[in-house]
């Protein structure tokens, strides 16, 4: 529940930031809490606003009066993301998850804290989702499928059906994941990278990065 006295940051000022920015100026808006409670943190030097919003750094952000801070990690890279994510905790910093107005979720979705739903994402049924997962525009996950921490999709990507995604997975822009079939799904391992527009119909060992159509192991 949004709280008035409450400070909201976006945790990033780069384009992942001021993409998420809006959505959680509409958010706040639509509980009752005034831009003027919500920032952008960023630990590298910057103006004093970006996009009309104040930025801070972390030190300015938890000195700032509150009764209780919130940040959503828009920062691309999964390993920063678990970091920053470690130091809000302990920090006393809560997680705070966006969402677009538009975004669609149907029945059983299990989404973890911190979410970030760009507008046009559809959540369908029967999904389990990890924590800090980012959802980019025009991005789907169909039913049955199961998402780790920290996974990362770019825009218009298509995860359909039973699918597992394990931790700090990236799929790339429009890529496509086959379904795979109940009891048996398709697994992107830990840490696997999906390349731009890859038509992905196996599974993806962890650590690998995976191109083309069919998607096909990129050779180092």
């Amino acid at each position: 529940m949004s709280h008035p006295d409450d400070l909201y940051a976006v945790y990033g000022a780069s384009g992942c930031g001021r993409g998420v920015m809006p959505l959680a100026r509409q958010q706040l808006a639509q509980a009752g809490v005034g831009a003027e409670r919500l920032v952008f943190v960023d630990d590298a030097p910057g103006p004093v606003a970006v996009n009309g919003q104040r930025l801070l750094s972390y030190a300015r952000f938890l000195a700032e009066p509150a009764r209780q801070r919130h940040a959503v990690l828009a920062i691309a890279n999964s390993a920063v993301r678990e970091q920053l994510a470690l130091r809000c905790a302990q920090d006393g910093v809560r997680p705070w998850a966006v969402s677009a107005a538009n975004v669609v979720r149907m029945d059983g979705v299990e989404l973890g804290e911190g979410a970030i739903l760009s507008p046009f994402v559809t959540l369908t049924s029967n999904i389990r989702i990890g924590r800090h997962f980012h959802a980019n525009l025009y991005s789907y996950v169909e039913h049955d499928c199961v998402l780790g921490d920290f996974v990362t999709f770019a825009p218009g990507v298509k995860c359909n059906g039973n699918i597992v995604v394990q931790d700090h997975a990236y799929i790339g822009t429009g890529a496509v994941i086959k379904q795979g079939q109940p009891g048996a799904p398709l697994v992107i391992g830990r840490g696997a990278v999906v390349g731009m527009g890859a038509v992905v119909t196996k599974s993806v060992p962890p650590g690998a990065t995976v191109v083309g159509n069919p998607a096909r192991m990129l050779q180092r």
